[in-house]
């Protein structure tokens, strides 16, 4: 897997899967908490319409006064749109159902595409002291997905351990190529995380196998196992490391983010 943050900057990745209930959310939640933990200053930006991710780090609807959409839109900047969690190290850009017009309301900006890039990555580590930016994409590969992977150095999947888990991948992977070849050619799949793995499950052991024949080294050594405090975090509106910080689910993003940090030594991330 690649080393390719920025030095002048915080690392961006994307956390996508046009798949819906691949763990995408659950997983940028918790990988965030997780380097928060490790001391890593992160921020998430909410890019999906639903808002579960501000929703999961205890950001009430009443409390999102700047959110992605102003960001997209021009109405704020980075430093009004963010706001601290309950997590220490972490914060986020959440998101509303405003986002869910963004398609039509872009469709005439010659810029469409690059209007996260141009608030993430010309800010200098003055202005956000952040050595992680995850953006937690929607299920689709729409307009916001697509910003998310112009203004990304990666992009890192989540890949359910279910059948037909690797037939959309392809789709995905053809996005990132078409995004190198018209708007950011560096960036580079971080990795593939293996997500609802059941070690006992015949079938979570033949995509593993499968992903992993097929993906090499892409494929993350960490698998996020089926995990009930992981399920319960979200309604109580934290992420699982706070929730119930010994359980299998905690350890495992714990591990993933070691895997990630020692992936990127070289970055001064």
């Amino acid at each position: 897997m690649p080393n390719n943050s920025s030095s002048n900057g915080p690392k961006i990745i994307a956390i996508a899967n046009q798949k819906g209930g691949v763990g995408k959310t659950t997983t940028t939640i918790n990988l965030g908490a997780a380097l928060a933990e490790k001391t890593k200053k992160v921020l998430l930006i909410d890019l999906d319409p639903q808002g579960n991710a501000s929703t999961g780090l205890g950001i009430d609807q009443d409390m999102r006064q700047a959110t992605t959409y102003d960001l997209l839109s021009g109405d704020a900047d980075l430093s009004d749109a963010s706001q601290t969690t309950a997590i220490q190290n972490l914060s986020i850009v959440p998101a509303t159902t405003d986002l869910s017009s963004a398609d039509i309301e872009l469709i005439d900006n010659e810029k469409r595409s690059f209007l996260l890039k141009t608030v993430l990555r010309d800010i200098s580590n003055d202005k956000a002291p952040y050595d992680y930016i995850l953006i937690d994409c929607p299920p689709s590969l729409n307009i916001l997905t697509v910003n998310a992977m112009v203004a990304a150095h990666s992009i890192l999947v989540p890949l359910q351990s279910e059948f037909f888990a690797l037939e959309g991948l392809s789709q995905l992977i053809l996005t990132v190529r078409d995004v190198r070849q018209s708007a950011n050619p560096d960036l580079r799949i971080e990795g593939i995380v293996l997500t609802m793995y059941d070690a006992r499950n015949n079938l979570s052991l033949q995509v593993e196998e499968d992903a992993r024949d097929n993906m090499g080294d892409m494929v993350f050594k960490t698998v996020i196992p089926r995990n009930v405090r992981v399920s319960e975090a979200p309604s109580f509106a934290i992420p699982v490391l706070a929730y119930d910080s010994g359980s299998k689910g905690s350890a495992a993003y714990r591990s993933l983010a070691s895997e990630l940090i020692k992936n990127n030594k070289n970055t001064g991330t």
